[in-house]
């Protein structure tokens, strides 16, 4: 709106809870209605109206009648200073009755129609208007869809105010215009901002308000009031590229959120703020399934600090927890750079449906007539663009991974097509899901990205000493798994659930399991000194209960015995499972690997060899047999350097410091020993350090002459050699 409005609505609401600047942040009901109208052409100033929103008394006890009653007659004694006052037993009668009454004062005064809300600050639009209406399903008359801020109109007039320190009382103050509110209720003497603000406060403030926008319209100041805020009505779906540039301050993490909720429940629970275009991004687990969190961006910092205040709001019976993210996060959840992608959700207004579970030989044509069949028994929801209306989800390879996306052209399609969920295509049930664009943009991230490492760096060393550093599956289970901790458990809540068998815990073998966000799984991994113990820990403690020293809660733990390499396993993603140690996996071990080594086609090509076998022997006649030229891995298993994940949305599993042993790296394990090799311990080892390959880059530099060559754990070290020093008296002995 470019031209002033004829009458400006000066609006006030107060709820049963907290005011000032946390109105809204409690979910509180809201209970009064306060405004006046201002007569912009002639300056003039209407009488001052209330509602009063009370619940309807037929369902409460008899008792709950009298105390009501009680305080109604209190009420009428202590007469409203308004002018006019009405009441209303619910919300929408409420906003109903506004409009009503605000409909006939304008028709009576006949200066005008257009009007338009003016408040101090978003708050009672944005936070206590919208999100209550959005809760309880009530359509909001379009009166309430856009307003002035008259913070933001008085910054205006006098820009060397600050926007975040202005209140009612140095507004006033400045306009030279008198308050007589108690000095209890100025917002710069407040101390407690949750303080309920009492029914005759709102009435005064109101006619303060009215008395500053009335002198902003007056001279000398004479200020126009011609561009309102809006509130959005509708979210929009839209795309979002990696490339783009996505500011930190906009961006929040929503968390808890029920399984089934979508794009238009996240838009719906943040009611009252705008969202920017296709802001709300649905986020996977590892599994391609929803995890219960979102990543929404809004369009400017104050909307996204609005959106803090709803922290633990509900959304139906769940409460919603709401924190500050980042533009990186929300690009590797919504970015894409698919031009096909593009292309696919470029078509706006449109439904989007996931499709699951496809035959591998499923064509364009199969799909359509899933949907839309020739018999005229089944319901018929015709994919939106035919054969450009469906996108495949594929390996980079080309391979179908069964899953598709299929576009509709209105709800009722959609809804008729989700009907179809479980039917039969081909000789395969299809699981059908309404889906998001965000939702879309992960799902080709994780199947069509290239691995991140295509080809394996050539290796400085080519043989390594074969001694394997774990046990093989199933044989030494000397540690225990602790599932279904306390979130609050620590260490010392552990070792005092071990009890006696904290005696044979060895040095810096806890190991609690932590989620992509640092924060506790339920696991927690132990080493001990001996399967048996092991055995003994497991059939002793198995849930039991642990209580925990930071919080009241307490729960029965699962103890399980297991290996190392299935400790190893789980901590960098994979599964474990011990009702079923014959599971779907080629070993027979019961462990699913983690989705870094999946899927077993990604595997790396031969690289050129970095020196010849004679030149490597001429150069380094003491390690002539290692040679410098890079070995291919052996067909069925795709090793990647474990600090480098898959899939860039993998959602993996953390051990906390000390950190358990790496299991996977660049190099297999062979399962004999070749050739003798140089045995040497190396403690103090750096968490985040890169494995095998610091470790050759470590030794490389110390070449012993014949004589002096590293012999067996039995052997000896020459005592004259210099670099020697990095084998100072060897305890104990692994393999490099």
């Amino acid at each position: 709106m470019t031209a002033q409005v004829d009458y400006l609505v000066v609006f006030f609401t107060a709820t049963s809870g907290a005011s000032g600047a946390l109105l809204g942040s409690d979910e509180k009901e809201l209970e009064q209605l306060v405004w006046q109208l201002v007569d912009v052409k002639n300056k003039k100033l209407s009488k001052v109206n209330e509602l009063l929103i009370k619940p309807d008394l037929s369902d409460l006890s008899e008792e709950k009648e009298e105390e009501d009653e009680v305080e109604e007659r209190a009420e009428n004694e202590n007469k409203s200073r308004a002018d006019n006052v009405f009441t209303a037993t619910n919300l929408e009668t409420a906003l109903n009755l506004f409009c009503l009454q605000l409909t006939n004062e304008v028709n009576s005064a006949g200066a005008g129609t257009s009007v338009c809300l003016c408040t101090d600050g978003p708050l009672h639009i944005r936070q206590v208007i919208h999100p209550e209406a959005a809760s309880k399903n009530i359509l909001v008359p379009d009166c309430f869809n856009s307003f002035f801020d008259l913070r933001k109109e008085f910054k205006k007039r006098f820009p060397t105010s600050d926007l975040k320190a202005l209140n009612v009382h140095n507004m006033a103050e400045s306009l030279s215009i008198p308050v007589d509110l108690p000095a209890i209720w100025d917002p710069s003497a407040t101390l407690d901002p949750s303080a309920i603000l009492p029914a005759e406060i709102a009435v005064q403030l109101v006619q303060i308000l009215g008395s500053i926008v009335l002198a902003l319209l007056s001279e000398p100041s004479s200020h126009t009031f011609s561009t309102e805020e809006r509130v959005s009505e509708k979210f929009e779906t839209g795309t979002c590229s990696k490339m783009e540039k996505v500011c930190d301050n906009t961006v929040i993490r929503a968390r808890g959120l029920p399984w089934q909720s979508s794009d238009q429940d996240i838009a719906r629970f943040f009611r009252g703020l705008n969202i920017a275009k296709g802001g709300a991004a649905l986020c996977l687990n590892a599994q391609g399934r929803r995890n219960g969190e979102a990543l929404v961006r809004f369009v400017s910092e104050e909307h996204r600090d609005l959106a803090l205040q709803r922290h633990k709001h509900h959304m139906g019976n769940r409460y919603i927890e709401v924190y500050k993210a980042s533009g990186e996060d929300f690009l590797k959840i919504a970015g894409g750079t698919s031009n096909e992608v593009a292309m696919f959700l470029s078509r706006e207004d449109q439904i989007i449906v996931r499709m699951r579970g496809l035959p591998f030989t499923a064509t364009n044509e199969q799909v359509l007539t899933f949907f839309s069949p020739e018999e005229g028994l089944k319901e018929t929801c015709p994919v939106s663009g035919g054969k450009d209306g469906i996108l495949f989800v594929r390996y980079p390879d080309g391979r179908p991974t069964g899953d598709a996306f299929v576009l509709f052209a209105c709800e009722e399609h959609a809804q008729c097509a989700l009907r179809k969920h479980k039917e039969i295509l081909g000789r395969r049930y299809i699981e059908l899901f309404k889906s998001t664009a965000a939702e879309v943009q992960q799902v080709l991230n994780r199947y069509s990205s290239a691995p991140l490492i295509s080809v394996a760096p050539a290796p400085l060393v080519s043989m390594l000493p074969s001694v394997s550093l774990l046990p093989p599956p199933g044989r030494m289970r000397d540690c225990l798994r602790l599932r279904g901790l306390p979130y609050t458990a620590s260490i010392e809540d552990i070792l005092t659930f071990l009890g006696e068998f904290t005696q044979d815990i060895r040095p810096h073998g806890v190991h609690m399991v932590l989620n992509q966000q640092a924060r506790p799984s339920g696991d927690c991994f132990i080493q001990l000194t001996s399967a048996e113990r092991a055995i003994q820990a497991s059939q002793r403690l198995h849930k039991q209960i642990m209580s925990s020293q930071r919080g009241p809660n307490s729960r029965y733990v699962e103890v399980f015995p297991c290996s190392t390499e299935e400790m190893g396993l789980v901590l960098m993603g994979g599964s474990l499972s011990h009702t079923h140690t014959h599971a779907h996996i080629r070993s027979g071990t019961g462990l699913s690997p983690p989705p870094c080594l999946t899927p077993p086609s990604y595997s790396f090509a031969p690289a050129p060899p970095i020196m010849s076998a004679e030149a490597a022997a001429a150069l380094y006649p003491s390690i002539g047999q290692m040679m410098l030229a890079p070995r291919p891995l052996p067909p069925g298993h795709a090793y990647y350097p474990a600090s480098t994940p898959m899939y860039m949305n993998y959602t993996t599993y953390y051990p906390s410091p000390p950190g358990s042993p790496t299991t996977l790296g660049f190099f297999p394990s062979p399962s004999s020993l070749s050739s003798p090799g140089g045995l040497i311990r190396m403690p103090g080892l750096t968490y985040n350090g890169n494995g095998v390959k610091d470790l050759i880059n470590a030794v490389q530099g110390y070449q012993y002459a014949p004589e002096d060559a590293l012999m067996h754990a039995h052997g000896h070290v020459h005592a004259h050699d210099l670099t020697g020093t990095l084998l100072t008296q060897p305890k104990e002995w692994v393999c490099i």
